[in-house]
């Protein structure tokens, strides 16, 4: 049987619809349990390369007849070798084109909604690393949140569209993955907006982003307003777009909150992460579909792919928006972290412009991952 190569963009729509896959990851067990391809129809099984290079005999009992089997591993290489030695044996049989790498940097581009003047919003999930971000569109303009550093994949959308990309923000300094913002701005011709908080230390010029500011893309009907919500950031700043929409960045998401401590200043940022999400979040309304900067678990995508709920929902539901005790939530906030984000320094140097790494520098700096998030 002949091998056949399966593009990111594939397996991304499988598991947004929850179809069977069933994956070999041949990558080191560490590598497999850090980050791997998750669904609610995909089955695992890990088993290095290093264990097959001698032939696959001894794993064929636990490979299915009757269905395809996807091979991953960390650039591609490694699982075309594996992929072709079980075709040799009469399984159907996948490999994953670029292997993590490439998993790790598709974005799938999603409606999420109408803007009053006939706009769009659209949602850009970028689905092996948990980032999301955001264009609104109106009458030939765009605004641009929180987008990667795959810059090609927003300017070829916005051309797709016939809108020219006006204003590009980013909610606060990222952590977990290098900003392609400010590449965009230059790019475009576009304004770059960051919060003057979190620019203390960067390099190059901004336009900063002030509590109340209002912006308007594509005539005066859509108004994009920034409103401080600090806590993962000192600067971190959600956006009110149309009064539909609330862009929390990484300071609320869908199943939890953010974490203080990426900038080692968990017990000085933790009120502040509380007085945003237990003050100035509760005087918005609870119709607004909050839309974070990431997600922590697949089953925070709803049906057709997006990530949103109603602001009113998640103070029901999400565990963060209900611990009364503050000690409690302290204790929470500081003590349930996860692992920080790989090269987390780097790339906050990096956004800060204080850094130029390459391009493969830049990917085995994010790979992994989201880790955001309170457990």
């Amino acid at each position: 049987m002949t091998v056949r190569e399966m593009k990111a963009q594939e397996v991304a729509m499988k598991v947004i619809r929850k179809e069977s896959l069933f994956l070999l990851d041949v990558r080191n067990p560490s590598d497999f349990e850090d980050w791997k391809i998750e669904g609610e129809g995909v089955r695992h099984l890990n088993i290095p390369y290093f264990d097959l290079i001698d032939g696959v005999e001894e794993i064929l009992d636990q490979i299915p007849m009757d269905q395809e089997v996807l091979v991953v591993c960390a650039k591609e290489g490694s699982s075309v070798m594996v992929a072709e030695m079980l075709a040799e044996h009469g399984r159907n049989v996948a490999y994953l084109k670029g292997g993590m790498k490439a998993w790790s940097e598709h974005l799938v581009p999603l409606k999420i909604g109408s803007l009053a003047d006939g706009g769009t919003l659209y949602q850009f999930v970028r689905i092996g690393k948990g980032c999301l971000s955001y264009m609104a569109v109106s009458n030939g303009e765009a605004a641009l949140f929180d987008a990667t550093r795959m810059t090609e994949v927003y300017l070829e959308f916005a051309e797709s569209v016939d809108a020219q990309i006006k204003h590009v923000f980013d909610t606060h300094l990222h952590a977990d993955h290098i900003s392609g913002g400010r590449m965009i701005a230059e790019q475009t011709g576009a304004v770059y907006w960051l919060p003057p908080e979190d620019a203390r230390e960067v390099v190059f010029k901004y336009q900063p982003l002030k509590n109340g500011y209002q912006v308007t893309i594509g005539g005066s009907t859509i108004r994009i307003e920034a409103l401080h919500s600090p806590g993962h950031t000192i600067g971190s700043t959600s956006f009110v777009i149309d009064d539909r929409y609330l862009l929390t960045g990484d300071i609320l998401f869908i199943d939890s909150i953010g974490r203080p401590d990426l900038a080692g200043l968990a017990d000085d940022w933790v009120g502040d992460l509380r007085e945003t999400l237990y003050g100035r979040y509760t005087h918005l309304s609870d119709d607004l579909t909050v839309l974070p900067a990431h997600f922590m678990i697949m089953d925070e995508l709803n049906e057709d792919g997006t990530v949103a709920k109603k602001l009113g929902e998640l103070y029901r539901e999400n565990h963060g928006l209900n611990i009364a005790d503050e000690t409690e939530f302290r204790t929470l906030v500081t003590e349930n972290l996860p692992p920080q984000p790989n090269s987390y320094q780097e790339i906050r140097q990096t956004n800060m412009g204080k850094m130029n790494p390459d391009t493969e520098r830049q990917r085995e700096m994010e790979i992994g991952p989201n880790r955001c998030a309170v457990r």
